[in-house]
């Protein structure tokens, strides 16, 4: 059985079969019941047409009440270089796990589901579904996605987002977040969650005497005595741009958490979105 029908079936079957109780998705809790006044797209019911506003407007605009409990959701993979890494499994392998438990349950929930794909610009999409066909494309995308030599490019995500989602959603970005990005603007619209995946190994490096890496964004080679003095002060480094990145979330009112390579995604993304 190739890698993506072994993800699609083992996320399905985690989503459909365990999923019990009176909370059958794992988006639960206050906000993300929307009540809005937005201008009209195609596929909106005419019934809901504000008449005085689209009057007063000189273009449609439909009323979304709040028995109308259809949730947008859009999943975004960052998906550069650095993900191809990993002590147990890559980066990127988790990543698409993750994305695949998210769309299963998306789509349970009778949600609609888009994902997006970035690199150093936006390279795919899978458009507004309620189709498992949807949750084979996106984690298609992710597992296929050539990521050596490339960067995800943090700095223009949010930018670009604010004119791909132009329906209120629930944003859910998922990457290794190597670099910080700004989502104060895309956050006053949508409802953004990060989801950072990461290896214990990057963190907290062994030391490794003289050894040669590849770096996987640029293919640069680095030889050196990664000592154990070296390799603490990397992981340091690491530590600060973590704490520097958990800050600029959170002045984001942006909500965030980390899952590693190691870890169930089915559980943690169940303790994560229980926690949130």
């Amino acid at each position: 059985m190739g890698a993506l029908k072994q993800i699609l079936v083992r996320a399905r079957r985690q989503v459909f079969s365990e999923m019990v109780g009176n909370n059958p998705s794992i988006f639960h809790g206050e906000g993300y019941d929307f009540i809005e006044l937005r201008e009209y797209q195609q596929g909106d019911d005419i019934k809901h047409i504000d008449w005085n506003i689209t009057a007063k407007m000189q273009k449609p605009y439909v009323k979304v009440f709040r028995e109308e409990r259809e949730l947008n959701v859009a999943l975004v993979s960052m998906m550069g270089g650095s993900l191809h890494f990993g002590s147990t499994k890559l980066k990127q392998e988790t990543l698409s796990e993750i994305i695949a438990t998210l769309s299963f349950s998306v789509i349970k929930n009778g949600d609609l589901l888009s994902h997006f794909l970035f690199q150093e610009t936006l390279q795919a999409t899978v458009t507004s579904s309620k189709r498992q066909r949807a949750v084979h494309d996106s984690v298609e995308q992710v597992l296929s996605c050539d990521v050596i030599g490339h960067q995800a490019n943090y700095k223009d995500l949010g930018a670009t987002l604010m004119k791909q989602v132009k329906r209120k959603s629930l944003i859910i970005i998922v990457g290794d977040f190597f670099e910080i990005p700004d989502f104060k603007v895309l956050a006053k619209k949508h409802e953004i969650i990060a989801i950072i995946v990461r290896d214990k190994l990057e963190e907290q490096p062994p030391a490794m005497g003289f050894s040669a890496l590849l770096d996987p964004q640029d293919g640069d080679e680095l030889e050196g005595d990664f000592s154990r003095s070296k390799v603490d002060a990397y992981a340091k480094k690491v530590h600060e741009h973590d704490h520097a990145l958990y800050e600029a979330l959170r002045k984001s009112q942006v909500r965030f958490a980390k899952i590693y390579t190691h870890e169930n995604p089915y559980v943690s993304l169940r303790r994560v979105f229980g926690a949130l």
